[in-house]
């Protein structure tokens, strides 16, 4: 174990498994959702509120120079296997951008918090030519919520007192319209209409009134 181990005292900041090496900025994002709803008179109205997944914005680093690209490039040296020096900011953004790229939500260690279910939405890498030799991160992660389903299985229909509303949806085939009686003054003729006076035909039925 290194030197630096026994002497930092707040756990690691880390995207999954990836330790960060320097975290020069961390923005923490969150947001409670109101619903508003206008009404007639005065102020909108608030029925209800939720959490919204939490946001972190990240800037972080890695060097080529750290003591772990160091202890890289030693064990590559004596057993022939492991990254080099000058690979080991390259081997950092592979992992970062297979993490990104698996979709599959991972925890997040910051110096204020630890987060669960993030995924990395961007990735935006800044390099010149004094910097071909560090790699500099700004992430941007968000939490996503995840919610389990359940199948099951309905009563038969014979069972249920309105299985027209509750029961599955069936197929029963491809249905034929059906023609309908014409509204009065069509080519069906109007019944008469007997009133108090006598009886009324419509136009339709004897072409006058």
């Amino acid at each position: 174990m290194a030197l630096l181990d026994f002497l930092q005292i707040s756990p690691k900041s880390s995207i999954g498994d990836i330790e960060i090496m320097a975290s020069l900025e961390e923005i923490y994002n969150d947001t409670l959702q109101t619903t508003d709803h206008p009404i007639e008179q005065g102020a909108d109205i608030t029925d209800h509120s939720f959490k919204r997944p939490a946001e972190v914005l990240l800037r972080c680093g890695w060097s080529n120079s750290s003591f772990k690209a160091l202890s890289g490039a030693a064990e590559a040296l004596f057993s022939g296997g492991g990254l080099t020096a000058a690979d080991y900011v390259g081997g950092v953004y592979s992992q970062l951008l297979a993490l990104q790229q698996s979709r599959a939500p991972f925890n997040m260690t910051t110096n204020a918090r630890q987060y669960e279910n993030m995924l990395i939405q961007s990735l935006r890498v800044d390099r010149d030519s004094k910097t071909s030799n560090i790699l500099m991160v700004t992430a941007t992660c968000k939490q996503v919520i995840i919610v389990n389903t359940q199948a099951t299985t309905l009563p038969p229909r014979e069972q249920q007192a309105q299985p027209e509303k509750t029961a599955e949806v069936q197929n029963t085939g491809v249905k034929q319209t059906k023609p309908r009686t014409p509204s009065p003054g069509g080519a069906v003729p109007p019944k008469p209409i007997v009133g108090g006076g006598g009886t009324f035909r419509g136009k339709g039925a004897s072409g006058g009134w």
